[in-house]
């Protein structure tokens, strides 16, 4: 029987370089800002700060000035609060000054990246503090959007959960689809080691006789998968510590508790970036009298 592998998530990379920068801009500026480039000189200087206009956990200050010094590289850019602060309504969260024609061009671009990542932290965080005292971790998943993965995922860990497999290459995740082609459980992790001996694998259950099998074939984790609280239970007792379980499907904040009491090792949640609600964030300029 094989042992519980290491950490079943992946060392995440995000990346704020200036060619990934410049096409977030080209999508929103385009052959340029006609309403700021009408209202300023070029090098008029202004001062701006942004504010929370709600409560929730920051994210994203890093990706939103780099994507104002893009525009201005001597930014003079000062946080008030860091990346993973939990904040309340009327908290400033950075001040910075600049090139007015930067602040204001750069201004939804940025604010885009930093509310929905400060969105997802939010939202994460409210996940791990309903399971405080249990064992259970927080999961993201791969129900991202496309091009922004590394950021989405960036913020679950932020948040405070835990990052689940980056992609398709670094952990064999058996569904129900792979079981079915391959003719079952046992044929399709057979099928796995044998294309890639070294990587784990994670197998999908919906039964209690699933699980005994993919407990047979010594797999590193196996999902429980849209499964009542009682038989979640009732397969740890079954696992018995022989693989790390992870529950799936139908997880929110009502039940959220009752599925980590079950002593489940990860609680996996889709909605996490799915269905992500941006924190309001406002940016508020002055200008800079010269």
């Amino acid at each position: 029987m094989n042992q519980p592998a290491a950490p079943i998530q992946s060392k995440i990379e995000s990346t704020i370089d200036p060619a990934r920068i410049d096409r977030w801009l080209a999508e929103d500026v385009h052959t340029g800002d006609v309403t700021t480039d009408a209202v300023l000189d070029a090098g008029a200087p202004v001062a701006a700060r942004w504010v929370a206009k709600a409560e929730g956990v920051i994210a994203g200050l890093a990706e939103a000035e780099a994507v104002f010094r893009r525009l201005d590289p001597d930014l003079d850019w000062r946080p008030v609060v860091a990346e993973g602060d939990a904040v309340t309504a009327g908290t400033e969260l950075v001040a910075f000054e600049g090139a007015g024609r930067a602040v204001l061009t750069g201004e939804r671009t940025a604010l885009n990246i930093a509310q929905r990542m400060s969105g997802i932290a939010t939202a994460t965080r409210g996940y791990v503090d309903r399971v405080a005292g249990h064992r259970a971790r927080i999961l993201d998943t791969r129900k991202t959007v496309p091009g922004l993965r590394d950021l989405d995922k960036k913020a679950v860990a932020i948040g405070g959960g835990v990052n689940h497999r980056a992609g398709l290459y670094d952990l064999a995740m058996i569904k129900d689809n792979h079981i079915a082609a391959a003719g079952g459980i046992t044929a399709a992790v057979a099928a796995v080691r044998a294309y890639a001996p070294a990587i784990g694998i994670e197998v999908e259950t919906t039964t209690l006789d699933e699980l005994d099998e993919a407990l047979a074939a010594g797999v590193d984790l196996i999902m429980l998968d849209n499964m009542t609280p009682d038989t979640m239970a009732a397969a740890v007792e079954r696992t018995a510590g022989r693989a790390r379980l992870e529950a799936s499907g139908n997880v929110g904040r009502d039940n959220i508790a009752s599925i980590a009491a079950t002593g489940v090792d990860f609680i996996s949640i889709g909605a996490l970036t799915h269905s992500v609600i941006a924190f309001d964030i406002s940016q508020r300029v002055d200008r800079i009298q010269s």
